[in-house]
């Protein structure tokens, strides 16, 4: 039941936060103005140095199961790219895996924990192998190269996945997304670009605002 809790409250919240950083330090920062802006959804990429540390103190600070609004968050691990790596980030905290390809032993692990995985994928081939696996949500990646149409496209022969598409998602054409079918987005630079260059991290709480509300937007829009 816990994996399919924690699926129904990523979707429910719809918008993933996909932080990127320098160090361990910089992007526990981002994720915490990005939860202060209303992104409940966290993935530290793996390719933040020290990422499993940020992992582990974010996992400590938040909680998907809480009922205290200020410390509910979904804190998930991103670009992950083989079993270890996974199961590394598992131990560490992660409630959720992302990948930025479908790698079938990486799936086989998270099914046996029973942690949610979102592997990367550009086909329907590679959407059909994801299913055949027993992925719930995959990530359409990179967004950018797709219009939001592809969504519909690739559920015509394949109705029961549920995408997730990842890069080049922006305030501008999130409504476009959604509408388009997509279950939920992710948002990665267009998030901390700002605060990067002007190393004041409010920037991200106020972007994520922005996003949240343009997320709220949508939905009610459907």
């Amino acid at each position: 039941m816990k994996k399919l809790e924690l699926i129904q409250k990523i979707v429910e919240n719809g918008v993933v936060a996909v932080l990127r950083a320098d160090s361990a330090e910089q992007v526990i920062q981002m994720a915490e103005q990005a939860i202060a802006g209303g992104i409940k959804v966290i993935e530290i990429t793996l390719t933040v140095p020290g990422a499993l540390h940020a992992i582990e103190v974010l996992s400590r600070t938040y909680s998907w199961n809480t009922k205290d609004e200020k410390r509910f968050a979904i804190i998930g691990a991103g670009t992950v790219l083989e079993p270890q790596t996974a199961r590394a980030a598992i131990m560490a905290g992660s409630s959720f895996i992302v990948g930025p390809s479908l790698n079938p032993d990486t799936v086989k692990l998270c099914n046996l924990y029973r942690v949610p995985i979102m592997p990367g994928v550009m086909t329907i081939a590679e959407v059909q192998a994801a299913l055949e696996l027993g992925v719930d949500v995959v990530k359409l990646f990179p967004g950018s190269v797709y219009d939001p149409s592809i969504i519909k496209t690739m559920k015509g022969p394949l109705p029961q996945a549920n995408f997730m598409p990842t890069g080049g998602v922006s305030l501008s054409n999130l409504g476009e997304w959604i509408q388009g079918g997509a279950v939920a987005v992710g948002i990665g630079s267009d998030l901390t670009k700002q605060a990067v260059e002007t190393r004041d991290m409010s920037h991200v709480r106020r972007k994520a605002e922005e996003y949240m509300e343009a997320y709220r937007k949508a939905i009610l829009s459907k």
